[in-house]
Order: C-alpha cells, then sequence, then structure tokens
C-alpha cells in the first residue's frame, strides 16, 4: 500500500524520478514484484526503528517478529540484532506468504 511521507515502517523507492513510499517493507517487496522491479537495482530506502533514520534497504537488517502496519512483521534496524534477517531473506519470505500476516506463520513465529 502506497503513502505519503514517514511513519516508523516507512519503505521508499526511487523509480522514474519518482519517489513511491510504503507503509510496510512487505507491501514494497509485492509492488516491485508486480511492477517487476528489483529493489536492489533501485535506489530503495527503509526508515530504522533503533536510528530513526532512511538507510539503503541493502544494509538493513530486519526483525521478521514485530507488529508492523500491514502485520507482515518486518521492521528494519541499522544496527544488527540477534536473529535479524537480510533484504534478500525478506524478499524471499513475502514472495513465500511466510510472514506475520499468514496466521500459521505468526503461530510458528511467536511460539503459539
Amino acid at each position: 500500500m502506497g503513502l505519503p511521507a514517514s511513519n516508523i515502517h516507512t519503505a521508499r523507492t526511487l523509480k522514474d524520478a519518482n519517489s513511491y513510499y510504503f507503509d510496510d517493507i512487505g507491501c514494497l517487496v509485492l509492488w516491485a514484484k508486480d511492477k517487476n522491479i528489483d529493489i536492489d537495482a533501485a535506489k530503495t530506502e527503509v526508515f530504522t526503528n533503533d536510528t530513526h533514520k532512511y538507510i539503503e534497504v541493502s544494509a538493513a537488517y530486519f526483525m521478521i517478529n514485530e507488529k508492523t502496519p500491514m502485520n507482515y512483521g518486518f521492521s528494519a534496524y541499522e544496527n544488527e540484532k540477534e536473529n535479524s534477517i537480510k533484504i534478500d531473506e525478506v524478499k524471499l519470505k513475502m514472495l513465500r506468504g511466510e510472514n506475520m500476516a499468514n496466521p500459521k506463520i505468526r503461530k510458528q513465529i511467536l511460539g503459539q
């Protein structure tokens, strides 16, 4: 889901001199797949929860078990956290449906 400028889970990418903002990194991954865009090649940034600034998506670490606007569960951090993953794994998990929006995966991740 696109949206205007920022909240703590926002991602943005630049395509054809336009900036596109997303309320959840999962939305950006799904949009990029639909538009056949390589988010690693495009100028793509995420807003980090720890330093509260935009950084390149390739430099970010993601936690999968957090509350996010679209409930995918991927939150970005600039500093590595235990059990964090990188964007390649986020993309893979999103495209496989392995995220917190999937009730079976949420139960597995949260241990319920």
